[in-house]
């Protein structure tokens, strides 16, 4: 039986179509850049420009628009070397490509220039959560939410325990973030509702896992993270045709190698195994471009991958790569199945 709230019983704001904010969201950043080419864009408009990239990325899957975020931080730093939000900016797009090292640096140097204390605790909590540092996060953004309750700080809050394994307390934070939200873009709404998605079928409820996939995936379709998770879901119960529609879509339209791994083992598992084989060597190359250019992101995607294709050497070796940047009860699990496996070979 699920733990997770009825999304139906608590109900939900009503945000702009999400074919209309995609739009909106497209024209804002070539306006920004062309603000940019005449000389023209202010200090928060660099903030802007770098963040929607970022999560124009996000959304639709792509791994180069994320990296054109990262570019468009280093060039805003160049632009505006003692600043403090340039150096905010950029620690945000280094910790998105898993260089945590280097955003808490970027911190430290715009807290000396006056970042103010919120932010730049605010930035920290992010940062010590995605490398396991969860008590000392937990506190942090505790405090940034007993001085402004809203989706930012009870969404942080919600991951932090998420990620602790502590669903209940973490979908109750999920339920208030989504209950305050005032505004009516879809994107920061859909986000947090595909976080939540993710921590249930994480935790193995299916019922939980749609419900909130669902409505994130109503609010915005193009949502490739959520259509991936989504045919998780339905795969797990059992409708492979739909899972592998569903991954054949983000499959050719994400840069991402997940999904065309997600989607050759579904097709291996129908019986397809030669466009199982196509998709598999579609993805390995695409691991290895990304191992070559950002390994502290993609160690443990690869890892997974090569587990499943039968190398656990090599995954074994990039697992203990990813361990040793980010010491999370994740890591040290996708070590221990990388180790049984390359037991059973010996």
């Amino acid at each position: 039986m699920s733990n997770a709230v009825r999304l139906d019983a608590v109900g939900g704001p009503n945000t702009t179509a999400g074919v209309i904010a995609i739009g909106n969201l497209d024209a804002r950043i070539e306006g920004l850049a062309g603000q940019a080419a005449r000389g023209s864009l202010t200090t928060d408009g660099w903030v802007e420009w770098v963040e929607l990239t970022a999560l124009r990325g996000h959304v639709l899957g792509r791994i180069d628009e994320a990296e054109r975020a990262a570019s468009l931080a280093e060039a805003f730093v160049d632009q505006a070397p003692r600043e403090p939000p340039s150096l905010m900016t950029r620690a945000r797009t280094a910790a998105l490509f898993h260089r945590f090292p280097a955003a808490l640096a970027d911190l430290d140097a715009a807290a000396a220039l006056g970042l103010d204390h919120r932010s730049l605790e605010e930035e920290r909590a992010a940062v010590y959560q995605a490398v396991g540092r969860y008590d000392e996060a937990l506190a942090l953004h505790r405090q940034a939410l007993s001085r402004r309750a809203d989706l930012n700080t009870l969404g942080a809050l919600a991951r932090c325990h998420a990620e602790r394994g502590e669903t209940v307390e973490a979908e109750k934070c999920f339920l208030a973030a989504r209950r305050d939200y005032r505004r009516t873009s879809p994107f920061p709404l859909a986000m947090l509702e595909f976080q939540c998605g993710h921590m249930w079928l994480a935790h193995g409820d299916l019922v939980g896992a749609r419900a909130w996939l669902e409505s994130a995936g109503r609010r915005l379709p193009s949502y490739v993270p959520v259509q991936g998770h989504l045919a998780h879901v339905d795969a797990a119960e059992g409708t492979a045709t739909l899972a592998i529609d569903r991954l054949r879509r983000v499959a050719h339209a994400s840069d991402d190698p997940d999904y065309a791994n997600w989607l050759a083992h579904a097709l291996e598992q129908s019986g397809a195994t030669a466009e199982a084989r196509f998709w598999n060597a579609r993805a390995a190359l695409r691991y290895d471009e990304l191992i070559a250019r950002h390994p502290e992101a993609y160690a443990d995607h690869a890892a997974e991958f090569w587990l499943s294709v039968g190398d656990p050497d090599r995954a074994l070796r990039l697992a203990l790569q990813n361990l040793a940047l980010r010491p999370t009860p994740r890591a040290r699990a996708l070590v221990d199945r990388a180790r049984g496996r390359v037991g059973e070979l010996r």
